[in-house]
């Protein structure tokens, strides 16, 4: 009889356990991703895919970034640790640190060396950048690391960014067509990697090039095949299907398949091989799989977000995401992961095409106005004072300027309002206005929530919604405005609710709102600002 009882209490405690938090929780972001491919698309998308998750899961359907610049490595980051570059201190993919006096890369290490086959430079990574914890670094410590985080991804920084600083593995593709590794992880990489790696599983997709994965009639939510919009893939003659990836492969390295939907099928190939080799989700102790499929982000620069192209890159991951959806419920089982979906920013149409359209807008490549700075200032002031310009702020070089002495701050002044006069240039705020933002000033809060004193610029600008500092074809993204900050954010599986919310919504609500549905600690920097609607299990 008390061996009965015994049992059926470490029956109930371990169910009780169970139910506290699931066995896996499954990050995935999907770089470049505007929330109105899920509306452009759907007629397209199969049921069990990106539809799977909105009909049965939660959908905040009016999710935004709440700062600038609006960029990869900065939105992995405020995604998992829930705040702003302000505050995590990964200010851009790459940026002229005012500190260092020089550029770095966003998980540059060189106290770390490559793991695997891989160059020395692709592998030299870690995230001792990032000033602040993960909701995956709040996992492993609330499991007192005995439940296992990895992080992957086609980016280095998706990789690495997500799965914090105590992650188990982080893993990013090699211009070899390998997943590699850094020493911040490991002497060595694991010997399910090594046989992924030697088994060369990106040839097949190689092999077969890229053609339209549906009738060409399907494709009528996209321009016409080729246009002046789009760019070249890889020296391709023009921008039209189907693309030989064989003959590119050639020319160059197995690095082409990022910039095809391919390289989104190759990552969710990985996932599942990590999940069964790791044995994640195996046990009632969390586990954490961060996910970002970056080829969306390729396609989307490279040839825009009209071209049938993203079409075709969108369309595909609908059923890789249904084929790994399916593969969580069999192996993992259906009521067991925790799943979240969202974007690291969104993307702006092509610059070009609005024009043709009579918009007013107009690109202008940061070179040129990195030159329009460097020419006002000989003009004004006799010598060159700009040391830097680059995601939208401008560095002063301040040991010239003591040496002529001149005013800082008349010299900010001057160029301020040479900005304003600039076509493109809605807004320029100097340093000091920026760290008095006092919120009132809508523009002016997106740049302080974006803005590091140790690492940012003298001023800041914000150009004119629509302008862009890019190239004639294909897009890109960095501004406050909506059509990079809307990104879908979908919640689905253990304890989610069905649902939808078209209240404004931040994507630094995500982690600490993860953190109180599993019950760890909140990430060290974020605000704590939930979404009530996830927590709420009725």
């Amino acid at each position: 009889m008390k061996k009965s009882i015994v049992l059926l209490t470490l029956f109930v405690i371990s169910n009780l356990s169970a139910q506290q938090r699931p066995k896996l929780v499954v990050g995935i972001v999907v770089d470049q991703m505007k929330m109105e491919y899920l509306y452009r698309f759907s007629d397209d998308f199969s049921p069990n895919g990106f539809k799977r998750l909105m009909n049965n899961g939660y959908t905040f359907q009016n999710m935004h970034y709440n700062y600038m610049p609006t960029y990869t490595a900065p939105g992995h980051a405020s995604i998992y640790t829930g705040t702003t570059p302000a505050t995590h201190g990964i200010v851009g993919n790459e940026w002229f640190s005012r500190t260092l006096g020089k550029e770095m890369y966003c998980t540059d290490d060189a106290n770390v060396k490559t793991v695997g086959d891989g160059t020395a430079e692709e592998g030299a990574m870690s995230p001792k950048n990032l000033q602040s914890t993960t909701i995956t670094d709040e996992v492993r410590m609330a499991t007192n690391f005995a439940g296992k985080v990895i992080g992957m991804s086609l980016k280095d920084r998706g990789a690495i960014l997500p799965a914090g600083h105590f992650a188990n593995w982080a893993f990013w593709y090699s211009k070899t067509g390998s997943f590699i590794s850094s020493t911040f992880y490991g002497d060595k990489l694991p010997e399910w990697v090594s046989q992924f790696n030697s088994e060369k599983h990106y040839m097949p997709y190689i092999n077969k090039g890229w053609d339209l994965y549906k009738p060409a009639s399907t494709y009528n939510e996209s321009l016409e095949d080729n246009n002046p919009y789009e760019g070249k893939l890889y020296g391709s003659a023009a921008p039209v299907f189907p693309y030989d990836l064989k003959k590119m492969y050639e020319k160059n390295d197995a690095g082409i398949l990022r910039a095809t939907p391919y390289g989104n099928d190759l990552l969710a190939e990985f996932a599942m091989k990590a999940i069964e080799k790791e044995e994640l989700g195996k046990d009632n102790i969390t586990d954490f799989l961060t996910v970002s499929f970056s080829s969306t982000d390729y396609v989307g620069h490279l040839l825009g977000p009209r071209s049938m192209e993203l079409q075709d890159t969108y369309l595909r991951l609908d059923q890789t995401i249904a084929d790994f959806l399916n593969y969580l419920d069999k192996t993992v089982g259906k009521d067991n992961y925790l799943l979240f979906l969202t974007a690291d920013h969104a993307g702006a149409e092509n610059v070009i095409y609005l024009k043709d359209h009579k918009y007013n807008v107009d690109n202008y490549p940061s070179k040129e106005v990195k030159k329009s700075l460097q020419d006002f200032s000989t003009k004004t002031f006799g010598v060159d004072l700009i040391q830097n310009y680059s995601n939208f702020n401008v560095f002063f070089n301040k040991q010239i300027i003591k040496d002529k002495a001149l005013d800082l701050v008349k010299v900010k002044k001057s160029f301020k309002d040479f900005l304003i006069s600039q076509p493109q240039v809605k807004r320029v705020y100097t340093e000091e206005e920026i760290l008095a933002n006092g919120g009132n000033d809508y523009y002016l809060n997106f740049v302080a929530k974006g803005y590091d004193v140790t690492q940012n610029g003298d001023l800041v600008i914000i150009d004119k919604p629509g302008d862009i500092e890019y190239s004639t074809t294909g897009t890109s993204h960095g501004t406050p405005y909506s059509y990079d900050t809307h990104v879908p954010a979908i919640f689905y599986g253990w304890h989610i609710k069905k649902g939808e919310s078209y209240d404004k919504k931040a994507i630094t609500e995500i982690a600490p709102t993860i953190a109180q549905k599993i019950k760890v600690t909140f990430p060290n920097g974020t605000e704590a600002k939930v979404l009530q609607e996830v927590l709420d299990e009725k």
